[in-house]
């Protein structure tokens, strides 16, 4: 971007300064007769129930969000949360595409969010997911418009996170910036699947997996057909090479160690914001070891806090990771 000329930019001030000076009794007279600004039209928005939801003074400016996904394309289109469930959670697991700033307000936890702590803060808009709590959605609607988001739908995870973005957008009167959002990602799924044609991987196998550890036992959970996670490394050109059964809205399945031997070769992902589960809790488990992609080195650890359940911050975050992992 160019810098202005400096001697330009102290003519342009003085000459600004002179004009306001020259400023006459009629000038002001005028300024008062003005017209005040129009109040802004109502918005309708119509969420996951098939509700028409009507924000009468116009496009939501004090936000409240009880799911994550919904804090990070909120933050992504330009509009800070004034509250947001589980705010310590959401610094951990998802801030990495989309941080909160310090006047965030934590409203409790997204499974039991406090009604009183999101009213006491005066929203214009509430945005829940799909699966809420009805008494808590009945009672939250009392004191502000509720927009009920669906979080995920395995049939078509990324057309679902489209959706979202432009529900949410709607509602904020954030729609030119949501389709520029929209843009970057498919522009990054674009360039991130030549980049990968380019460097002889496409058609590769691909496997993403987080979980957790209770003791010395581990849980993997694996992101099967249908995930989110699964839609963006089809999108690059991969190939999901997890085949075991997965629930209908997420495309989830759970394994052991011993359901990773049905993968064979493939490029593994994993997400460990907290316990580092197949860095460390793994670490010298024979089969484990034995691998195809662990004796091949082809074991990628994403960055703490990629969320892998978000909006289209965290996709592309989640993009420029799987192509710098196979062609960096």
């Amino acid at each position: 971007m160019t810098r202005p000329h400096l001697r330009r930019a102290v003519v342009a001030v003085a000459l600004a300064l002179a004009l306001a000076a020259c400023g006459t009794t009629e000038d002001d007279a005028a300024d008062a007769d003005d017209p005040a600004p129009e109040a802004a039209e109502p918005v309708t928005v119509v969420d996951a129930r098939g509700e028409e939801v009507v924000l009468e003074d116009g496009p939501a400016q004090r936000v409240v969000a009880l799911e994550w996904m919904q804090a990070e394309v909120a933050v992504t289109l330009g509009v800070m949360p004034v509250g947001v469930a589980d705010v310590d959670g959401y610094t951990t697991w998802v801030s990495a595409a989309a941080p909160l700033d310090d006047t965030v307000a934590d409203v409790g936890t997204r499974g039991e969010p406090s009604v009183d702590a999101v009213i006491d803060l005066d929203p214009d808009l509430i945005l829940v997911e799909a699966g809420a709590s009805e008494d808590v959605v009945d009672r939250l609607d009392d004191y502000a418009p509720v927009v009920v988001v669906q979080g995920s739908d395995a049939s078509d995870n990324l057309g679902q996170m489209r959706t979202n973005v432009e529900t949410i957008a709607t509602a904020l009167g954030k729609e030119a910036e949501a389709e520029e959002v929209l843009a970057e990602l498919d522009a990054a799924i674009e360039d991130g699947a030549a980049a990968l044609e380019e460097a002889g991987v496409a058609g590769d196998g691909f496997a993403m997996a987080d979980g957790w550890m209770d003791g010395s036992t581990v849980s993997i959970r694996m992101f099967g057909e249908g995930s989110l996670m699964s839609d963006l490394a089809e999108a690059l050109g991969l190939e999901n090479r997890w085949t075991g059964e997965v629930d209908e809205m997420w495309g989830l399945g759970v394994t052991d160690v011993e359901g990773l031997t049905n993968i064979g070769d493939a490029h593994f992902f994993y997400s460990a914001s907290e316990d580092d589960v197949f860095g460390d809790g793994l670490a010298g488990n024979p089969i484990w070891d034995s691998l195809p992609f662990v004796v091949d080195g082809d074991v990628h650890k994403l960055e703490a806090g990629t969320w892998t359940f978000g909006g289209p911050a965290a996709a592309q975050f989640f993009i420029d990771q799987v192509v710098e992992g196979l062609t960096g």
